[in-house]
């Protein structure tokens, strides 16, 4: 059983930073100093944990909208976590007020993220050595 919880960066920044660390800096070998930068203090994050309360996923939305950082440890992916993830995060944004949310996807990730209504603007664009496009996903409020 996978429950998603809104998170606090001053509570649970080691659980966060536990999978962040395993999917970007380990798997995916980004410099922690570039997937770690000011704005998690002030972002809203959620934390996915599993019937142990052990975190195996996690992401952030800037005040402006933009939703990042989504990692889901890699014996949990393909389980619908990112989907709860994103949902919770998209209901928060509505409920804040938000028109819309973008975020920058990793090319590979693309087709995730449009089966959840985003759609790709722009071109694409090198982030962290990555591939990645602009999508954006308009809420209904």
């Amino acid at each position: 059983m996978i429950s998603i919880k809104r998170a606090s960066w001053i509570e649970d920044e080691i659980a966060i930073k536990s999978v962040r660390i395993s999917v970007f800096v380990e798997e995916q070998q980004i410099p922690f100093e570039v997937d770690f930068d000011t704005q998690d203090a002030t972002a809203k994050h959620w934390l996915a944990v599993d019937a142990n309360n052990q975190p195996v996923g996690t992401a952030r939305m800037l005040s402006d909208g933009h939703f990042g950082r989504m990692a889901v440890l890699k014996n949990y992916r393909n389980h619908g976590i990112g989907r709860l993830i994103m949902a919770a995060a998209s209901d928060y944004a509505a409920v804040s007020g938000m028109r819309d949310v973008y975020l920058y996807a990793q090319l590979t990730a693309m087709p995730f993220y449009q089966s959840l209504g985003f759609t790709p603007y722009g071109k694409v664009f090198l982030e962290a050595g990555l591939e990645h496009i602009a999508m954006l996903k308009q809420l209904s409020v």
